[in-house]
């Protein structure tokens, strides 16, 4: 603090112009770049526009450690950005820190608020060596920095009033001529805080956002995305990774300077202030402080809770506009535009509710907190300077008037000087405190978006992956196998994140509406099927009984109760189901057909363009590339192909990638029955082994065995031959079935007539319309 008591001298400032020197040449170095220094480099070779086409179309490498290059065309040049893929380990190691959260918890400003946090500044400040931690390291050396040339400026301040009452001109030149050389690294100073800031929150956002991609985006048998909102019970997981996940990351870049600047500012300016203010000033400034802290404390509301409702319904409002774009064609064919618009109102009303419930908090804490910080201090702050001025009346009593008159300028002067620089260190001081108050407030909403976030990563962390099954390269095989709907796994705890403007904010067990939903009964019980490569098996039944959920079990989706699975490992070379939406993937007509694929393997597997075009004709497709424009044409194309031409699509994924089974579920539907059978020929021709799921006889020839699902309360089953005399034998059931059915039709008919005698003639008429 010596170097401040310097400024009160008529010496050279020779300080400042040291700190603004250092800051100047500091502002031309090559430390300011940023995206170099943190971020690295974003320099690529000059690039053709054949590469910049092929950059675009192949859009990463696959390395040999198991990473990964992107491509990103900038500015004609290709710029190469690694990345490294989060290892299972350390998400084995993580996952101790995310424990459930308990079911009374409620975010708030405590131990386990800190815990959360901790939990996840591990992951985006991995190491002492990270970037995020020189970015930090950096806006602290700039955050100090500028209280430094604060305290300064406030002494700078008051000396150039002095001089103006003492009529020193060349004095006052000087100080103004300090003046411009503070405001250059002052201003320098303030740019780059907020730049950092941003800086900071972008690099956190980043680094959260890949360890929640490799995450939740995890391979089997973990499948977390596929689960989390059926076994998690974690509705709206876009909401959690997009707007929780930014709103985190800005809430805490900008807390750390809302926190370390003012309390910086509070240390120095309070030192400072105290070395004029004595002994008593000193303890009525801390007594400020206390008092201050202790009524704000007290009227804070529940700001944390609020931000958490608050950021569940936007998400509720955000995934109901997201639904009805994804779902706009089958809303315009029912006409449910109305309906869809007073779903969506609905949502939005009750988010305006909430917000609008917050806002009215905030007026009574807003005014009890300017009140407080604004008017009270500064009439303290009145009280706090004049002390010592009323302390040097009193010693200036009993001086000779000769002598006071001598001394009068330089009294008047040093008492300006003294309020000038007083005064400006407490605006300042208050200023700092009142960014401190405030900043509770921030720490409270930061509470509820760090519970959010930790219950999202926690759920993720304890889904536990689907138990192994046998493999086997040449057959799928289920004994005994009882299949259910599955029930959330008790492992998780309970993390569901419940609650709503009316009723609060309260963490509860999802377990409720998991249970609720499950089946009381298994959809089939004790399950035998056995298929050998070339052996198609066809499985059949009314709707609802369970087919779905066996296509499920064979692809590893879902987990059997009971019994023994045997099958290969899913993926190209294994299990490759073709659902019965076709999905359409974000990217080129060329991504369609290779999709899982990336350009890469598509490149490596040794295909070429003109293979795709065979597989397109033999799906009826062959247009597509002359229509569209070519295999580079990016479009929307779950809305560009008609539902036919979508699940076509689905089978020119499948002979691109030509698996030994494949589970085709439902995938024809909307296809003719020519080309329907065309394709499932072509499929056996290629050595597809089939596992349909449709209720079109005319595919049954295609297929060796077939496998009926009844949906009884027993479960039960029958597996027959196709072509076989048991086959006819229950097709010739099913016959005599309803022509039995049929020769009833007369006694129904006169039943009708006796019911509209009985009723009337009216109201008759009325049943029958």
């Amino acid at each position: 603090m010596t170097v401040f008591s310097k400024l009160s001298s008529r010496k050279d400032l020779r300080a400042p112009l040291l700190v603004a020197l250092a800051l100047v040449l500091f502002s031309r170095s090559r430390l300011t770049s940023l995206n170099k220094l943190f971020t690295g480099p974003l320099r690529g070779d000059k690039a053709t526009p054949e590469t910049l086409k092929h950059a675009r179309e192949q859009l990463y490498l696959d390395e040999k450690d198991g990473s990964k290059t992107l491509l990103l065309p900038f500015r004609q040049r290709i710029v190469k950005v690694p990345i490294v893929p989060i290892s299972p380990e350390v998400f084995e190691r993580n996952a101790s820190s995310f424990k459930p959260v308990p079911k009374s918890h409620k975010p708030n400003v405590d131990k386990l608020f800190l815990k959360q946090l901790i939990a996840i500044l591990r992951i985006v400040f991995p190491s002492l060596t990270s970037r995020e931690v020189g970015i930090l390291l950096l806006h602290t050396f700039f955050l100090v920095t500028r209280t430094i040339l604060s305290v300064y400026v406030a002494h700078l301040d008051g000396r150039l009033v002095r001089d103006i009452v003492s009529a020193d001109g060349k004095g006052f030149l000087r100080g103004l001529g300090w003046w411009f050389a503070l405001a250059v690294p002052s201003s320098y100073t303030n740019s780059m805080l907020r730049h950092l800031q941003s800086k900071l929150s972008l690099r956190l956002r980043t680094r959260l956002t890949r360890y929640t991609h490799d995450l939740y985006l995890s391979a089997a048998p973990d499948l977390k995305y596929y689960r989390v909102s059926g076994e998690g019970g974690l509705e709206g997981m876009d909401q959690y990774i997009t707007s929780d996940i930014a709103a985190f990351c800005e809430s805490l870049s900008t807390l750390y300077g809302n926190v370390m600047k003012p309390s910086l500012d509070m240390l120095i300016f309070t030192t400072q202030l105290t070395r004029k203010l004595g002994a008593m000033g000193s303890v009525l400034l801390f007594l400020n402080y206390f008092t201050t802290a202790s009524i704000l404390r007290a009227v804070t509301p529940a700001f944390g809770r609020l931000a958490a409702v608050e950021a569940k319904l936007e998400g509720e409002y955000r995934a109901g506009v997201g639904r009805v774009g994804r779902e706009a064609e089958e809303i315009a064919f029912y006409g449910g535009g109305g309906r869809e618009k007073h779903i969506l109102w609905g949502a939005y009303l009750r988010l305006v509710k909430h917000v609008n419930s917050i806002y009215k908090i905030r007026v009574a804490y807003e005014w009890t907190e300017d009140y407080v910080i604004k008017y009270l201090w500064s009439a303290i702050g009145y009280v706090l300077i004049s002390i010592p001025v009323w302390m040097a009346t009193k010693r200036s009593v009993g001086i000779q008037a000769p002598a006071v008159q001598s001394r009068t300028e330089d009294v008047v002067a040093d008492r300006t000087e003294n309020y000038i620089s007083s005064r400006r260190l407490l605006i300042s001081l208050a200023d700092a405190g009142g960014r401190l108050m405030y900043a509770y407030k921030d720490i409270l909403e930061l509470a509820g978006l760090t519970t959010r976030i930790y219950t999202m990563l926690s759920t993720l962390h304890h889904l536990q992956p689907l138990p192994e099954f046998e493999r086997h390269p040449e057959r799928i095989e289920l004994q005994g196998a009882v299949i259910g709907v599955p029930k959330k796994d008790p492992r998780l705890g309970d993390t569901a994140l419940v609650g709503n403007a009316e009723e609060g904010f309260d963490f509860a067990d999802s377990s409720e509406a998991t249970d609720a939903t499950a089946s009381e009964r298994p959809l089939v019980q004790d399950l035998n099927i056995r298929v050998e490569r070339g052996e198609h098996l066809m499985i059949s039944g009314p709707n609802g009984v369970g087919k779905t959920a066996i296509a499920r079990v064979i692809a590893g989706l879902w987990k059997v109760e009971q019994g023994r699975v045997v099958r290969p490992d899913r993926g190209f070379s294994g299990v490759f189901v073709v659902p019965q939406r076709a999905y359409m993937v974000t990217g080129s007509l060329l991504d369609q057909i290779i999709y899982p694929h990336s350009y890469t393997q598509f490149k490596r597997s040794g295909k070429t363009e003109q293979d795709l075009i065979d597989i397109l004709k033999v799906v009826h497709l062959a247009y597509l590339p002359a229509r569209e424009g070519g295999w580079e044409t990016v479009k929307e194309w779950k809305d560009v192909l008609s539902g036919g031409e979508k699940q076509r699509m689905g089978m020119a994924r499948l002979f691109y990638h030509r698996p030994a089974f494949a589970v085709l579920d439902e995938c024809t539907s909307a296809v003719s029955t020519d080309v329907e059978g065309l394709m499932y020929q072509h499929a056996k021709d290629l050595g597809i082994t089939l596992i349909t799921i449709s209720h079109r006889p005319t595919l049954t020839k295609y297929h060796s065995r077939l496998l009926t699902v009844y949906g009884d309360a027993a479960g039960s089953w029958s597996l027959t031959s196709v072509g076989t005399a048991e086959e006819r034998m229950g097709i010739d059931r099913e016959i005599l079935m309803l022509e039995a059915k049929l020769a009833e039709v007369s006694s129904w008919e006169k039943r009708v007539k006796e019911l509209e005698v009985l009723l009337g003639t009216g109201h008759a008429s009325k049943v029958r319309a």
